[in-house]
This record gives C-alpha cells, sequence and structure tokens, in this order.
C-alpha cells in the first residue's frame, strides 16, 4: 500500500479508473468526492434508504456500505449509465411513463434496484414471498414490493414505481 492508499482499477459507467483510495472509503464516496459521479446519492449513509444503490458486476449493492477496494477490477454502473448511446434503460423510460417519482431523490437508487431486480428475476433467484421457493417468480405487485423494499421513497411515489418495474418487466 502507498502513503496515497491502495491502488485499485475499475470500471465505472463504461470509463475505466486507476486510482488510489483510502481502504476504509466508500464506494458511494470514491464515485461522489474522488470521480464526481452524482448519480448515487448520499441519503442514510447507513445502508436504510437505498438512494446510494448502484450496480456491481450486474448485482445491486448499496454503495454507503461497500468499501471501494472490494470493486477492484469490477464494473460499477449507476443510473447515469444505463443509458446506452443516449437511449434511455427500459426500465428508465418506464419510470417516466408511470410517474415514478415526484422529488427525483431516490429515483436513481430506484431504478439501479430495478434492474437489480429484473436480473434476479431473469436467474430465477426466489425472494422472501415467493411460493413455493422452488418455483420461478412472477411480476406480481407482492414480488416486486419484497425485492424493492430496501430502496425508500419519501414521497410515496411507490404506485407508479411498483407500475414502472412491473411494466418493464423482464428488461435487466
Amino acid at each position: 500500500m502507498t502513503t496515497e492508499g491502495r491502488r485499485i482499477a475499475l470500471r465505472v459507467d463504461g470509463t475505466e479508473h486507476g486510482l488510489a483510495v483510502d481502504p476504509r472509503r466508500t464506494l458511494l464516496d470514491l464515485l461522489r468526492e474522488q470521480l464526481g459521479v452524482f448519480s448515487a446519492k448520499k441519503g442514510c449513509d447507513h445502508g436504510q434508504c437505498g438512494s446510494c444503490t448502484v450496480l456491481v458486476d450486474g448485482r445491486r449493492v448499496l454503495a454507503c456500505l461497500t468499501l471501494a477496494v472490494t470493486c477492484d477490477g469490477g464494473e460499477v454502473t449507476t443510473a447515469a449509465g444505463l443509458a446506452a448511446e443516449g437511449e434511455l434503460h427500459p426500465i428508465q423510460r418506464a419510470f417516466l411513463e408511470h410517474d415514478a417519482f415526484q422529488c427525483g431523490y431516490c429515483t436513481p437508487g430506484q431504478i439501479c434496484s430495478a434492474v437489480g431486480l429484473s436480473a434476479e428475476f431473469a436467474d430465477g433467484r426466489p425472494s422472501h414471498v415467493t411460493a413455493p421457493v422452488t418455483a420461478t417468480p412472477d411480476w406480481t405487485d407482492a414480488e416486486i414490493a419484497e425485492r424493492m423494499s430496501g430502496n425508500l421513497c419519501r414521497c410515496g411515489a411507490y404506485p407508479g414505481i411498483v407500475a414502472a418495474i412491473r411494466a418493464a418487466g423482464g428488461t435487466p
């Protein structure tokens, strides 16, 4: 380890970065303070609200609880990085079409969580409400609500959020 920190390499929203980080630095602080990537929001900074949700190697994580050094060699995708070649991701389009936001503060985390949820469905991974646990999960409101329960919306835009995720169902 150097005096500046540990050297890591990671790709954030398609851009390669090699940098020194303090081993205690969270992924959220690295994104916002070192890389100037502000899509992931700092809400509670305790892993309780989900505003900081991003995808690391396709899986959703709470960036405020994830140490940046654990992402060495990984692919980090924020809500801003989901749009490919100027085209919104289907989940992003569905959020717009279903008014799935009000103030918008939680929206990037909600969108990343919804993309991660879609991948979980595609993989056939059950949740607490999947019955029986060996069944392929269905795109029900209860299944979506359970999987999105770690992402809070102070404005109460949940009906639009669930509708958007159901409408975009099957689009990881």
